[in-house]
């Protein structure tokens, strides 16, 4: 039993594939705890090509933004402004707000600055806009 060696076994999904279809590569090894010279590259790289680094702060600013443009704001001048939708705004802020809740006392102090300051931005926004548009219906 010595000279015996335990063998895998491979999966190979063909699913979607055409005939012509080059064979998946093969198996990786598994991931390990640190970062490899080409995976902190990938994460320089895409930081400096625009692309904030998958963390809560980006994930947070990623959907102020989302409800920023929902209001009304135009953060790139060379797209087209997008139509107020105040409903799905409010619900962002209403999502964040949850978040906010649930994730009380589990944020490093920057996240918790970023959630603060970007609901606070997204309220005041909110309220100023809903506020305004109730006066211009009075008769």
């Amino acid at each position: 039993m010595g000279d015996e060696q335990e063998q895998g076994f491979v999966i190979r999904d063909r699913r979607g594939r055409g005939e012509d279809a080059p064979p998946p590569p093969p198996a990786a090894t598994p991931p390990s705890p640190e970062p490899t010279a080409a995976e902190s590259h990938h994460a320089e790289s895409q930081a400096h090509a625009g692309h904030l680094p998958v963390n809560f702060s980006s994930f947070v600013i990623s959907m102020g933004s989302s409800s920023l443009m929902l209001m009304g704001e135009q953060l790139d001048p060379q797209q087209p402004a997008m139509p107020l939708n105040l409903p799905q705004a409010k619900e962002i802020i209403d999502l964040l707000s949850m978040l906010e809740e649930k994730t009380r006392g589990n944020l490093t102090s920057d996240e918790q600055v970023v959630m603060k300051d970007m609901l606070y931005a997204l309220r005041m926004k909110f309220v100023s806009l809903t506020s305004g548009k109730s006066t211009l219906h009075t008769p």
